[in-house]
C-alpha cells in the first residue's frame, strides 16, 4: 500500500508561489505615481515659482509612463508576473524615484518616505530574498541622497540647506520606518494566505463531509428498499432447498446463496441501529476484538488471514495493556472495508498487526498482491477512484467498482481520530500497506468507562 495518503498543499502558506503579483497591480500603482509626481511638480514649479530642473524630472516622470504603455502592449491585464519580474519593476520604480529625489533636494525633499513603497510592496508579495536586496538598495540610495543632491527648490536667492545632523535624522527615520513597515506588512500577508489556506482545507473538508452525508442518506434508503427483495430471495432459497433435497447437485449453491441472504440482512441491520442499541457489555472492544470482528467475514475466502498484536517494545506497565476502547460502527465498517479490499488483491495471504504504546495505536494491514498503481498513489480515497481490476478473483470481477468503498472507509476512520498512511511493500517484496495510527486517548475508551465495564464484565463471569 501507497507511500502516505495525500496531502493538500496550499501555495503561500509556507513558500512564496512563483508568480504572485498581477501585472496589472503594478502598472496600476505606477500610474498613480507618475499622475502624483507631475502634479507635484506643476504646483512648485507654476503655482509656488520655485525653480527646479523641469526637463529631467519631465524625462524621469515620461519614462515611468512610456514603461506601463509598454507593459500594457506587450502582456495581457491579468498576466501574473514572475518573482524576478515583478523585483526588477518595483527596482526601477525605486531608482526613479531616488533620481527625482537628486534632482529636488536629496533627502531634505518632503517626499522622500515615498522611496519605502517599492519595499512595501515587494515586503507583501514577494521572496525574502528579494524584498532584502530591494530593502538595501533602497537604504543605500537614501544614504547617497543625504550628501549628494541638487539645491532644494526654493526662493529666489536664498540656498535652503538642512542641518547634517538633522539630515541623518531624516536617514535614521526613513531606515528604520522601513524596516518596521516592511517587516509589519509582510507578517500581515504572511497571515493573510494562511488564513485562506485555512479556509480551502475547511471547505475542502465540508465538501468531502457533504459527500459522506450524501452516502449515508443514500445507505439507509438502500437499506429500507433492500429489505424486501433479500427477504423474498431468502425465502425462495430456502423453498427450493426443500423441495430439491440435500443431494440435488444444486443444493450446496442454495445453501451458500441462503448464507449470503443473511449476511446481506445483517448488513442492513447495521445500517438501520440505533448508536444506542448495544449494552455497555458488548460496547466495550479491545483493538484485537475489533480487528477480529473486522476481519471475520473475510475468513474462509481461500486466502490466509493473520492477525496479531502486542506492545511496542519497551513500553511501561501500563502502557503495555491492550487497549480497550468504545465499539465504534464506523471504525468497524472502514477497517472491514480495508482488510476485503487486501484480501481481494492478495495472492496468498494478508497480515494484519496491531501495536500500541502509552501514546498512539497502530495497525498495519499488509497483503501480498501487486500493490497500488503509481499513476493512482496521490488520488487514492478521492471519490469515484477505483483500483478495482488489478487484483484477482473477486476484484478482477468487480473492476466496474466506482470507488466509493475507500473514500467512505478512510473519511469514517479519520473521523475516529485515525491517520491514514499507504504505501507499497519495497522489492522483493511485493503488495501494499496500510498503515492506520490513533492516539491512544482517541481508540482508548475513557478510565470511568473502563472502570464500568469491568465491573459488569466481573458481574457477569
Amino acid at each position: 500500500m501507497p507511500s502516505k495518503s495525500p496531502t493538500i498543499d496550499f501555495p503561500g502558506v509556507r513558500n512564496h508561489p512563483g508568480r504572485n503579483v498581477r501585472l496589472a497591480t503594478i502598472v496600476r500603482l505606477r500610474w498613480i505615481a507618475v499622475v502624483g509626481q507631475l502634479l507635484t511638480l506643476a504646483f512648485v514649479h507654476f503655482w509656488l515659482g520655485f525653480e527646479l530642473p523641469l526637463a529631467y524630472c519631465m524625462a524621469l516622470v515620461a519614462l515611468s509612463a512610456w514603461l506601463n504603455v509598454f507593459l500594457v502592449i506587450q502582456f495581457p491585464p491579468r498576466h501574473r508576473l514572475t518573482a524576478a519580474f515583478a523585483a526588477t519593476l518595483l527596482t526601477y520604480d525605486m531608482l526613479q524615484l531616488a533620481v527625482l529625489l537628486y534632482f529636488t533636494g536629496g533627502i531634505g525633499n518632503p517626499f522622500v518616505l515615498l522611496i519605502v513603497a517599492p519595499c512595501i510592496v515587494s515586503a507583501a508579495t514577494l521572496p525574502v530574498t528579494y524584498t532584502v536586496a530591494i530593502c538595501a538598495l533602497t537604504l543605500l540610495c537614501t544614504y547617497g541622497l543625504t550628501y549628494e543632491y541638487w539645491p532644494m527648490p526654493w526662493y529666489s536667492g536664498i540656498r535652503f540647506e538642512l542641518p547634517l545632523l538633522y539630515k541623518t535624522g531624516i536617514l535614521a527615520s526613513v531606515g528604520t520606518g522601513l524596516l518596521f513597515v516592511a517587516f509589519y506588512v509582510r507578517r500581515l500577508a504572511h497571515e493573510g494566505r494562511e488564513m485562506s489556506a485555512a479556509l480551502a482545507a475547511t471547505e475542502l473538508i465540508l465538501a468531502r463531509e457533504q459527500k459522506l452525508h450524501a452516502l449515508d442518506g443514500l445507505a439507509a434508503a438502500a437499506a429500507h428498499e433492500l429489505g424486501t427483495p433479500l427477504s423474498t430471495i431468502y425465502l425462495i432459497a430456502r423453498e427450493l432447498q426443500r423441495d430439491l433435497g440435500p443431494d440435488h447437485s444444486h443444493a450446496e449453491d442454495l445453501a451458500l446463496l441462503q448464507s449470503q441472504s443473511d449476511r446481506c440482512r445483517e448488513i442492513l441491520k447495521k445500517l438501520t441501529r440505533k448508536p444506542d442499541a448495544q449494552d455497555p457489555m458488548h460496547q466495550s472492544v479491545s483493538i484485537l476484538e475489533v480487528l477480529s470482528d473486522a476481519a471475520a467475514p473475510y475468513l474462509e475466502l481461500g486466502k490466509k488471514v493473520s492477525i496479531s498484536g502486542s506492545a511496542v517494545e519497551g513500553a511501561q506497565a501500563q502502557a503495555a495493556a491492550e487497549p480497550i476502547g468504545l465499539r465504534q460502527p464506523g471504525l468497524h465498517y472502514g477497517l472491514g472495508n480495508i482488510i476485503e479490499n487486501a484480501v481481494d488483491f492478495a495472492k496468498t495471504e494478508v497480515d494484519i498487526k496491531a501495536s500500541w504504546d502509552g501514546s498512539k495505536v497502530i495497525v498495519e494491514i499488509v497483503d501480498d498482491g501487486p500493490g497500488f498503481k503509481p499513476e493512482l498513489m496521490d488520488s487514492i480515497g478521492d471519490p469515484y477512484v477505483t483500483t478495482r481490476g488489478a487484483g484477482s478473483g473477486k476484484a478482477a470481477k468487480e473492476a466496474s467498482g466506482l470507488g466509493l468503498g475507500f473514500f467512505i472507509a478512510k473519511t469514517l476512520l479519520e473521523r475516529s481520530g485515525a491517520v491514514v498512511e499507504l504505501e507499497n511493500r519495497r522489492a522483493p517484496e511485493t503488495g501494499a500497506r496500510v498503515r492506520l495510527t490513533w492516539p491512544r486517548g482517541a481508540f482508548a475508551a475513557p478510565e470511568g468507562w473502563r472502570a464500568h465495564i469491568g465491573s459488569i464484565r466481573d458481574a457477569a463471569e
